[in-house]
């Protein structure tokens, strides 16, 4: 092999094996992108809380005695009353499944709000503030929030927000009405904020998970359900 051979198989060699490990960019004359970080993915987020809010609302209530220690009518008795009472379930699980549909800001926003102005809600109700036909405002918010999922209504932010109030006033009232004589309040207040929490995170991975699937109507369908215990706790 001649001396000029020799050197084309050194510059060619070489050039041919580190192009098969070129990236396409690198071989079209263009820098290659940055990798980019996983995007956050809120619904996955909020999949992993429903998923614990279902396991501590639902557990066996031997267990949930171990982890609730306090005395009756106090932290123990706000924490089951939002449980144990179904009006109160469905409108707060109703909350959930709306912001999840609504989507945007209000998978937040509605759950969020809902439990804070409850809290007002039921100052007025410890403190004895008159507010009359407050069990018919419960049956006609679950009515509302279910025909508002049922029909798929997605309004503005603030009026969704401004009807979540006056359903919270309603629910946080009759909470502190009932609230034994020999419970301490504030201890019972933390209790049903913290199951409200809950049972809203329950409702948002619900509506998360339904709202994929046959284009939402199991969402919708779930929201009928929903509206029909309204009317039933409405004329019982």
């Amino acid at each position: 092999m001649t001396v000029a051979a020799h050197a084309l198989a050194r510059s060619s060699g070489p050039a041919r094996f580190s192009s098969k490990f070129r990236s396409p960019e690198i071989m079209a004359g263009r820098q290659p992108e940055p990798s980019q970080p996983d995007a956050f993915q809120p619904g996955r987020v909020f999949g992993y809380l429903s998923a614990v809010s279902f396991v501590l609302i639902f557990m066996p209530t031997a267990v949930q005695a171990h982890i609730i220690q306090s005395g009756t009518g106090g932290f123990r008795s706000g924490f089951e009353h939002p449980l144990t009472g179904p009006d109160h379930f469905l409108a707060m699980f109703a909350v959930g499944l709306w912001g999840a549909q609504i989507g945007g800001r209000s998978i937040w926003t509605l759950p969020v709000a809902f439990p804070l102005i409850m809290v007002a809600g039921g100052v007025a109700g410890i403190v004895g503030v008159p507010l009359p036909d407050v069990e018919i405002g419960i049956a006609l918010s679950i009515i509302a929030l279910g025909l508002a999922i049922a029909c798929a209504w997605r309004p503005a932010e603030w009026m969704a927000l401004l009807l979540i109030a006056v359903f919270a006033i309603c629910h946080g009232y009759a909470h502190g009405a009932e609230l034994p004589n020999a419970a301490d309040p504030a201890d019972y207040a933390i209790g049903f904020v913290i199951a409200t929490g809950l049972i809203h995170l329950l409702g948002i991975g619900v509506g998360l998970v339904l709202g994929k699937s046959f284009g939402g109507r199991l969402s919708q369908g779930l929201g009928g359900l929903i509206a029909v215990g309204g009317v039933y706790f409405l004329v019982a």
